[in-house]
């Protein structure tokens, strides 16, 4: 695993695409570490040379935005979206970060420690 500076995400991204042939996006999810911050999750793989690169950043107690990766990876798209609409992460350069499971009244992140489970919330659609 490979941790990185949030100023890193990017360039990082760029070389592994770039100089190791990581093309193919895996994933990207979140972890809500509470007074630690939230940290961002991504995998990238070159397939032709079974290379597979686990990377996070770390945002900090008080800080919910990191770049986005889906200039890089068209795939990063709905997984940065699910990461926006269950931890409330904003994805800055993404082309639509709007709600992918939620609807778009709901109230709150579910998937951050703070979230209160008693809130009533607008049926599933």
């Amino acid at each position: 695993m490979i941790t990185l500076q949030v100023e890193q995400w990017i360039p990082f991204a760029q070389f592994a695409k770039n100089e190791l042939c990581c093309r193919y996006f895996s994933f990207l999810t979140a972890v809500d570490w509470k007074d630690l911050g939230l940290e961002v999750i991504a995998k990238i793989d070159n397939v032709d040379d079974n290379l597979s690169l686990l990377v996070k950043t770390r945002l900090g107690p008080d800080v919910s935005s990191c770049p986005s990766l889906t200039p890089l990876y068209r795939g990063a798209n709905w997984m940065e979206r699910e990461a926006y609409d269950m931890f409330g992460i904003t994805f800055e350069g993404h082309p639509d970060l709007r709600r992918l499971l939620l609807t778009d009244d709901w109230e709150g992140h579910p998937l951050l420690k703070s979230y209160a489970v008693d809130t009533p919330h607008p049926p599933y659609r």
